[in-house]
């Protein structure tokens, strides 16, 4: 089902131990919704999630840094269309080095060699959970959201984060990525080289593209050589994964850059000024990677055809599974 009405909410949460001002996460939270004409839409703007389809499952976007969450609206409501409420936030928080930032929320302090799989590296997700429950249980959304069904998907350390958080979360059901991997760096004390393992428990969808200069330029972080500096998200797919049965995905997006997934691109921030050019045009990048994703995420979280993800061109996708 295909819902025609998309709209949106806003909301907060607070990320615990984290001081004053950098402590605060705006959500908005895309959902369909429910037309009636009232006097109450006309004078609020809000409107009801539309029962038809409901409870809807969750998707949760995790942004890349300094990305913020307008660049995945796009997407948010291409979602909401399939009937999968999703989420995307702003955090203004601590990054690296003293930096602050917007940040899908990195918690360095577990993504060390000592450390690593203790808990989430993503500190935003349990907050974001909770405050999602709080929604689920008035206002516009009272009762339409399936907290029980959740993905999340990630872009770049958005994409990292989640790989290296889904296992804590049992009602996390799929997580995808695009640019991201699990090389992990040596300043963190990780010899050269080291792909981690993935902290997941369902199936995972990563997609590339082919074009992708963030990650070719990121590979001194990683100590990487020859050849393994130039593919670590399919170093991530073959050594961080256990296999799945097929149900694990790799797909390559040919002629898209790291940024394939972000409209608007933002120059005055984040690291575009690292990437290739794209070979395909954004429209056609985003269109491929919204229909790979929202097909994976349809297949785990209502029930779809798993084939849906092949149907595509091959001069446009390639398809890997495990």
């Amino acid at each position: 089902m295909t819902h025609s009405t998309i709209r949106s909410l806003w909301s907060a949460v607070t990320i615990p131990g984290v001081e004053a001002p950098y402590a605060t996460a705006h959500l908005k939270v895309h959902y369909p919704a429910l037309v009636t004409g009232s006097d109450a839409e006309r004078l609020s703007g809000v409107f009801q999630a539309d029962p038809a389809g409901a409870p809807y499952p969750v998707v949760l976007v995790l942004s890349g840094v300094n990305v913020g969450q307008d660049a995945y609206r796009w997407l948010a409501v291409e979602l909401a269309r399939q009937g999968l409420a999703t989420v995307t936030y702003d955090w203004v928080g601590p990054l690296f080095a003293g930096q602050v930032g917007i940040t899908p929320g990195v918690d360095l302090a577990l993504a060390r060699p000592g450390t690593y799989g203790d808990g989430p590296t993503c500190q935003a997700i349990e907050p974001i959970l909770r405050g999602l429950a709080a929604l689920h249980a008035g206002g516009p959304l009272r009762g339409t959201l399936d907290l029980d069904r959740v993905a999340l998907f990630g872009h770049s350390a958005g994409g990292t984060v989640a790989l290296q958080s889904g296992r804590f979360f049992p009602q996390v059901r799929a997580v995808a990525a695009y640019g991201a991997h699990t090389m992990v760096s040596t300043m963190l004390g990780w010899p050269a080289g080291t792909v981690a393992e993935a902290l997941v428990d369902s199936p995972v969808l990563l997609l590339a593209g082919t074009e992708d200069g963030v990650i070719a330029a990121s590979a001194d972080r990683y100590g990487a050589a020859g050849g393994d500096r130039h593919d670590p998200v399919s170093r991530t797919f073959d050594e961080a994964l256990k296999d799945r049965d097929g149900e694990h995905v790799l797909a390559t997006v040919a002629g898209a850059n790291h940024f394939g997934v972000v409209e608007p691109a933002d120059p005055t921030a984040a690291r575009s000024f690292l990437d290739r050019p794209s070979t395909v045009g954004g429209s056609t990048a985003r269109g491929v990677i919204a229909g790979l994703l929202s097909a994976f995420l349809r297949t785990h979280l209502r029930g779809g055809d798993p084939a849906a993800l092949d149907t595509f061109p091959p001069d446009l996708v390639s398809v890997r599974r495990r």
